[in-house]
């Protein structure tokens, strides 16, 4: 890795409950040891639990994240209906003769709305959305966690900004590495969590289920042009032979296989991951 440059990389896992969290936080125990300074950045907005792991408290608000939501002036509109047709999140009602309804819930804050509309009748209001905290867990190893504002609907805005955040932050504590613990799935807060990362790291599970989401993922990936490699949690059950036929029609590898252990669940469970003893090997 060149001097100066920062490391991102990103660890999903298609479906939930795979163990990319605890994969996320074996390999920041991994490269401290190997010397590096590593930030984990949890972007799972809607559900951050990696400071649980790490049996750490969100105390500092290090910074609000804000969203510029549409906001009608009723004197200019002509209810023409030209926002509700430009809406791609569906976040603008209209019923027949009345003024446009905007869904804040819903929307992505794109500012498409406010640019075609031609009376110049849509403003926008800055509204909080989400907060951000940074931890020193330990010696060269940062926790920096976004968290949404609850019952808000589109969250990929908010990963956005936890990860400019994050760039910022390594950048000021000269961290090389941060790693990016995305949220379950393959939707909007998934892509802005992949989109210019180096690398990432799919964790997936030998059971049918693991399989079809992590060919999702791996699909997705394509898509993003980013080079990923599997991780094969809870190894040794199920059949594995699901992962492999994966793995091989993406033309990628299985760089780890992680097998089901009680002194692992038992670490998971009591917030000790991080003291775990794992010899993470990745080929």
């Amino acid at each position: 890795m060149k001097k100066g440059k920062i490391r991102k990389i990103a660890i999903s896992g298609g479906k939930g409950g795979t163990g990319k969290s605890t994969f996320s936080v074996l390999l920041a125990n991994k490269l401290i040891k190997e010397g590096h300074k590593v930030a984990l950045v949890d972007v799972d907005v809607e559900c951050p639990n990696d400071y649980l792991l790490l049996n750490q408290k969100l105390r500092k608000i290090e910074k609000f994240v804000y969203a510029k939501f549409p906001k009608l002036d009723k004197r200019k509109c002509r209810k023409c209906g030209l926002c509700v047709k430009s809406c791609k999140s569906n976040a603008i009602f209209q019923a027949p003769d009345r003024y446009p309804i905007f869904l804040q819930e819903l929307c992505s804050a794109c500012g498409v709305c406010q640019l075609i509309c031609p009376y110049n009748a849509i403003h926008t209001k800055r509204v909080k959305t989400g907060k951000i905290f940074a931890t020193c867990v330990k010696k060269n190893l940062w926790l920096v966690t976004g968290q949404a504002k609850a019952g808000l609907e589109e969250t990929g805005p908010v990963v956005a900004q936890v990860k400019k955040f994050a760039l910022d932050f390594a950048k000021k504590k000269d961290i090389d590495t941060l790693l990016f613990d995305t949220a379950a799935g393959v939707h909007c807060p998934v892509i802005q969590a992949l989109i210019g990362i180096d690398f990432a790291y799919a964790v997936t599970e030998p059971t049918p289920m693991g399989a079809y989401d992590l060919e999702l993922l791996l699909s997705l990936s394509q898509k993003l042009k980013i080079r990923t490699k599997v991780i094969l949690n809870q190894a040794n059950l199920g059949n594995k032979k699901f992962i492999e036929k994966v793995v091989s029609k993406y033309k990628t590898q299985i760089v780890n296989t992680i097998p089901y252990s009680k002194n692992l669940a038992k670490a998971y469970s009591n917030g000790q991951l991080l003291d775990f003893k794992y010899n993470l090997k990745l080929k």
